[in-house]
């Protein structure tokens, strides 16, 4: 009786029927005769759960596998032809894979979840060296060269909602105006991201928002707010707040004009100057303000986790095609391993899980379980038994 793989298992996270529909919406293999998407994503793929470290030895154990291939819909492939696709094919596939399961993963995580809340940032991943300088050495700033990831980040869920890239010396903000936006949810970001405007489309949309207000910002208080006892010495102040200007910096409006902010003072321990937060938040207590956005930290761990363990360092072509085509496939490992990890009810850290399954990708897990249990079972018989010589 046939048993699928890990690897066929996980694929169970995208259908093949609605990455047909994607690919067919794009025409995108119109005019392939052999290497089509699936073929390229589900080698992208075996790269990353298999930590490839480069095209020879991607194409030396992914065909060891021959076996397998054709219940996963490929079959071997030539390093030449990889190289090939993903230099010069559109990422446009990639991309929507990723959105869909993002959507995915989303839906699935979010029935239970009592308050939407999500981290909005960007990593910077450098590049430099030969082909690389040809796209990246134009466009870098003083600290980076190379490509941003943007990322919008579930922060009850731990798993990414929207992407989007960049060039190094393009501002977080410009690519922020592209955040969906959804009612009642809370949006929680660095002082990277200051722009009244868009603060003030947050606010219409009736969202919340956590960040933090630059040194010069320019405003008048308006109201003293009841500091708590238990926040004491910890809340220095609880300001409501307003615009002093509609035009800071001569032309330019100011769309938050004339409404109310909060402005929140605390003291931090380990340095001697406090961090000043401003809010829409109006309901929450000071101390909860903090707290949400203390709780960016999980961003930055999930930039540090797919940076450790996913292939984003080291790459498999040096075009930008490439990288991007080997970034979003990073991301869609992640989200499959995160819906399997939610379908089986796992109760492994997302890490150990991602090893288990990178360590058994084309075994058989059910039928070495059920080897297992005749095998208990045996011992069972022969222990109630006895031993008749």
């Amino acid at each position: 009786m046939f048993r699928i793989t890990t690897f066929h298992e996980l694929m169970k996270g995208l259908p093949r029927s609605a990455f047909d529909r994607m690919v067919r919406e794009r025409s995108a293999d119109k005019y392939c005769k052999h290497f089509g998407h699936w073929e390229h994503l589900i080698t992208m793929l075996y790269a990353q759960l298999s930590g490839a470290s480069g095209l020879r030895p991607l194409e030396a154990s992914f065909n060891a596998h021959a076996s397998h291939h054709y219940h996963l819909g490929v079959s071997s492939i030539r390093r030449s032809t990889l190289a090939n696709a993903n230099d010069k094919r559109p990422d446009a596939v990639f991309s929507d894979i990723t959105t869909w399961l993002m959507g995915k993963v989303s839906r699935k995580l979010r029935s239970d979840s009592k308050e939407l809340m999500y981290l909005l940032d960007s990593t910077s991943i450098t590049l430099k060296g030969k082909n690389f300088d040809e796209w990246t050495f134009e466009k870098r700033n003083r600290n980076t060269q190379g490509i941003k990831l943007h990322v919008l980040y579930d922060a009850q869920k731990n798993v990414p909602v929207w992407t989007d890239f960049s060039a190094a010396n393009v501002n977080d903000v410009e690519r922020a105006t592209a955040v969906p936006l959804e009612e009642g949810a809370r949006y929680v970001f660095d002082k990277g991201y200051t722009n009244y405007n868009w603060w003030s489309t947050i606010n219409d949309a009736k969202a919340l928002f956590v960040t933090r207000f630059k040194r010069n910002a320019g405003l008048k208080i308006k109201a003293n707010l009841e500091i708590s006892e238990d926040a004491a010495g910890v809340v220095l102040a609880d300001e409501i707040v307003q615009f002093k200007s509609k035009n800071p910096g001569g032309k330019r409006v100011n769309e938050y004009f004339g409404k109310q902010l909060r402005r929140i003072t605390v003291a931090r321990p380990d340095k001697d100057t406090p961090i000043v937060f401003a809010t829409n938040d109006f309901t929450s207590t000071a101390l909860e303000i903090a707290q949400h956005y203390k709780e960016r930290w999980g961003i930055e761990l999930f930039f540090k986790w797919i940076k450790q363990h996913l292939k984003i360092k080291h790459f498999l072509g040096r075009s930008e095609n490439a990288v991007r085509i080997q970034i979003l496939t990073a991301l869609i490992s992640y989200l499959l391993v995160a819906l399997q990890h939610q379908a089986t009810k796992s109760t492994q850290s997302l890490w150990h899980f991602f090893c288990t399954i990178s360590a058994t990708l084309f075994q058989r897990p059910e039928t070495e379980a059920t080897v297992h249990r005749r095998r208990r079972e045996r011992q069972l018989i022969n222990k109630k038994q006895g031993r008749l010589f």
